[in-house]
């Protein structure tokens, strides 16, 4: 059974594996600041950026969707939502900290900036193995390539989500960040 890492609040650590930040709650406030109170299902999340890599992994919660009844599992658009979720501040733990190239030019007002407007989802897949309990669940994000051209980054990222009785989602975002 696999659960999350969870470290305190604004601790980090160097390891084998590269520079881990612990969540950071206020950031991460802020960040999901943009949503309705009732759509903020992020927790927490660690993030570790590592040359050009950079990962997350977090622990989510949907006590009660914001747009349908009960499905008794995680469905797409909620998802999407987490997707959002992570994506949004592990780039704004990426930028405060300075963990990878693709965003050492950035300061965290740009992020401000860029975060609804400019960060773009182009194109998502994935697939539901096993049904997963939304009222509580672990997620996994992770940066896997980063382009720029003509003033475009483009993102390839993975995600996946799991709870403690073995349910699965998985999938790919491409994400496009103009003006970048």
């Amino acid at each position: 059974m696999e659960t999350a890492t969870a470290l305190s609040a604004g601790t980090e650590h160097d390891s084998e594996h590269g520079h881990e930040h612990g969540n950071d709650a206020p950031l991460l406030a802020d960040v999901l600041r943009c949503y309705k109170p009732h759509c903020r299902y992020l927790g927490s999340m660690t993030v570790r950026g590592t040359g050009d890599r950079l990962t997350g992994r977090g622990e989510l919660s949907i006590p009660e969707s914001c747009y349908i009844d009960d499905t008794g599992h995680l469905n797409a658009v909620e998802v999407n939502i987490c997707y959002n979720q992570m994506l949004y501040y592990v780039i704004a733990k990426a930028v405060d900290a300075k963990l990878v190239p693709a965003f050492a030019q950035w300061t965290m007002d740009d992020y401000w900036a860029k975060q609804l407007p400019e960060i773009l989802i182009a194109r998502m897949q994935c697939s539901f193995v096993r049904p997963i309990d939304a009222r509580h669940f672990y997620g996994e994000f992770e940066l896997l390539r980063s382009t720029r051209l003509r003033g475009l980054l483009s993102l390839e990222t993975a995600f996946r989500y799991w709870d403690d009785a073995d349910g699965r989602c998985d999938g790919r975002v491409r994400v496009a960040i103009t003006n970048a």
